[in-house]
């Protein structure tokens, strides 16, 4: 294999000094996507990666589309007789929002027939507590600059909107349908140049009403990169405000009595504020409160107490922390003689739910589930019953709504995806193995019966508490059926293992997530899943900064990289999209204890020449508002210009989609052009 060619870029003499220390950037000018000079650069860029030789592209085009026809359901939303939810039939491109009552089903909401193009998503929706009216955001292009509206649902008109800046807003309905709290971002006049994504509000907003009218109700002069949640009570009675300093994991939380002080000026009391603890609150049908919090636990526990005395020398245990299981979802049954507490858990990242008594919290039984998977959020109808609904889904299982009865104690199946599609024989086994520093990590390996060393596709995240738990997947089922296996593992900075294991990869722990990366590496090497030339790693997002970093590091270890979406510059990551929301997960390099933490391993900066790094491919989409193409630009050049090897350097870069939801076909395009380059580079033969 000959070396590939490369674009010229050049290398500018830029070196910033930090806190003592020279920080170069040679590529700073690929920062600005406007600069002829970059344009040029992207199209030359884009020109050599339709031009490298990806065989297995179409077998694997066909195959995810032809998974991906299982078509998807969502959980229902009850208010009275009506519920609402999504569905995705075979040949649509998005899922479609319906309601259902006496009446039979009928669409509220169908994305494509708003944009025959395909790029408006549906990013949210929430009915009113008579489930008459629905409010719903949308965006356009992968912006994710959510427009809110809301829908008659008896009628299907548009009774609102749009409002703008309503990005990760949610909706909180007072009753009646005629008001809502929600969150939206000031106007960009009213704030600093390039403070946009940030400065978000609580307001109360009327339906008809003009929202330059809205009632600022929270958030004045409070941390310009706070995230906002808002709920109201069944009943209108209670309303409860938190506050989370960008994506840190605690919160401060508020609650008001709106039968005491006016919806435009609830007087809020304190729950929390200034402690290091995540809590949310339910006001539950019997007049009690019950707090879902990991303080003191971070595993998770379910206390109660009353609604007139919410702070924490009043929470009393009703479920406890688990020793091993991660506390996700609750939800109270109270429709019979006995009312439950149905509890959600995460058991090394599979789920199960056990059942308790309401009164006591006593453990007396379990809901049966259909295998080793992952169970969606529990609902109940917000008036109670005996009924709740989850969902379902494992390696080689599309995901689908089950009900649960408390009544019989049976599980049974409530809604399948609607398409039928043949799954090849695959198992997931969950092996676990120790990283550098001794910690017992889990990881997910799928693949087909079978031994030797085969191509495998390692895959992690690694931040921010999220989870990594199994699911359907056409891209790993596609991989798996070809002859591969697909590794997933389970790495601190997660939530597998609750709020402790994520906290020992955050900051100035961040090594520990690589460390754990190179070792699920070294553990498939020694047990003879794959071998040195057959082994790749991806990631996207946080997890594009995990692989960068990996690739850095162990060039050695990995024979290929998929890198999607990725923050790669940790010194000016914060000057980018919502980059200053992260600096409580990462460090920010203003801080010199911090900035050493982010020196230590930003990829950008560890490029060394004279290296053979492993193929890579990056691949980084033009309207990402959270994380800026510009990190896998300057990388990309980066390492075009160190590689020493013969393996090639390739960025793809896409229009008109951003870092979240896209069609089925966009995403049927990306997920076969990376299972193509991967095979390609471990010796993979598809089709």
């Amino acid at each position: 294999m000959s070396r590939v060619p490369y674009p010229p870029a050049r290398r500018d003499d830029i070196v910033d000094d930090l806190h003592g220390t020279p920080v170069p950037d040679p590529y700073r000018w690929l920062e600005d996507p406007d600069d002829p000079a970059t344009k040029e650069w992207l199209d030359a860029q884009e020109t050599l990666f339709r031009s490298a030789e990806l065989e297995g592209r179409d077998h694997f085009r066909e195959r995810i589309a032809e998974l991906l026809r299982s078509g998807s359901v969502g959980t229902p939303s009850w208010r009275g007789e009506r519920r609402f939810f999504t569905r995705r039939d075979p040949d649509q491109e998005h899922p479609v929002l319906y309601v259902a009552d006496a009446d039979g089903e009928r669409v509220l909401l169908d994305p494509t027939a708003l944009d025959p193009s395909g790029l408006t998503t549906l990013d949210s929706y929430q009915p009113d507590k008579e489930g008459n009216r629905l409010a719903y955001q949308i965006s356009v292009g992968g912006d994710e600059e959510s427009r809110l509206y809301v829908v008659d649902v008896t009628t299907g008109q548009i009774v609102e909107g749009p409002i703008d800046r309503c990005r990760y807003s949610p909706v909180a309905w007072l009753p009646g349908g005629e008001a809502f709290y929600y969150v939206r971002r000031l106007a960009p006049s009213l704030v600093p140049a390039g403070e946009e994504q940030f400065h978000r509000r609580v307001y109360l907003h009327r339906v008809g009403a003009s929202p330059d009218d809205d009632v600022l109700i929270f958030g004045d002069g409070l941390e310009k990169t706070n995230y906002y949640g808002v709920s109201v009570s069944l009943d209108g009675r209670r309303l409860s405000i938190s506050a989370s300093r960008g994506t840190a994991p605690r919160n401060d939380l508020w609650v008001a009595d709106l039968d005491a002080s006016s919806s435009e000026a609830p007087e809020l009391v304190t729950v929390q504020q200034d402690v290091d603890a995540q809590t949310g609150l339910h006001f539950g049908r019997d007049g009690r409160l019950y707090v879902f919090t990991d303080l003191d636990a971070p595993r998770g526990r379910v206390c109660v107490t009353s609604p007139e005395t919410p702070t924490p020398e009043h929470w009393r245990d009703l479920v406890p922390e688990d020793a091993e299981a991660v506390l996700s979802d609750f939800a109270i049954l109270d429709g019979m003689a006995e009312p439950v507490l149905l509890v959600g858990w995460t058991r090394h990242a599979i789920g199960e739910i056990s059942v308790h008594a309401l009164e006591t919290g006593e453990r007396i039984g379990e809901v049966p589930l259909p295998g080793l998977g992952s169970i969606g959020g529990i609902f109940e109808r917000p008036e109670g019953g005996h009924e709740a609904w989850f969902s379902y889904t494992d390696g080689i299982t599309p995901t689908a709504v089950y009900h649960y009865d408390a009544l019989t104690g049976e599980t049974s199946l409530w809604e399948a995806p609607p398409g039928a599609v043949e799954v090849p024989e695959a198992t997931t086994e969950q092996v676990v193995y120790r990283s550098k520093d001794g910690t017992e990590v889990h990881m997910l390996v799928t693949a087909r019966p079978g031994s030797g060393p085969r191509p495998t596709i390692l895959y992690g995240y690694g931040g921010f508490g999220v989870p990594m738990n199994p699911g359907f997947s056409a891209t790993t089922l596609a991989w798996v059926e070809a002859g591969g296996v697909y590794a997933v593992a389970q790495l601190r900075g997660g939530g597998e293992e609750g709020e402790q294991w994520h906290r020992d990869g955050m900051l100035g722990n961040k090594q520990n997530v690589f460390d754990d990366l190179h070792a699920a590496a070294e553990h498939l090497i020694a047990t003879g899943v794959t071998s040195l030339d057959r082994l790749a790693i991806s990631g996207g997002s946080n997890g594009g900064l995990l692989v960068g970093a990996a690739l850095t590091q162990r060039p050695d270890l990995y024979a290929a990289v998929v890198c999607l979406a990725p923050l790669l510059d940790m010194i000016r990551y914060e000057k980018f999209g919502l980059g200053a929301t992260w600096n409580v997960e990462y460090g920010s390099a203003d801080v010199p204890e911090e900035f050493a933490w982010l020196w230590g391993y930003s990829p950008y900066h560890h490029v060394r020449e004279g290296v053979s790094y492993p193929a890579t491919l990056f691949a980084v989409f033009a309207s990402d508002t959270r994380v800026h193409p510009l990190h896998a630009w300057k990388m990309a050049a980066a390492l075009q210009h160190a590689q020493a090897g013969d393996r090639p350097i390739l960025l793809r870069n896409e229009t008109e989609v951003g870092h979240g939801a896209r069609s089925v076909s966009r995403s049927v395009e990306l997920s076969a052009d990376q299972l193509a380059f991967v095979a390609r580079h471990t010796g993979l033969k598809a089709g």
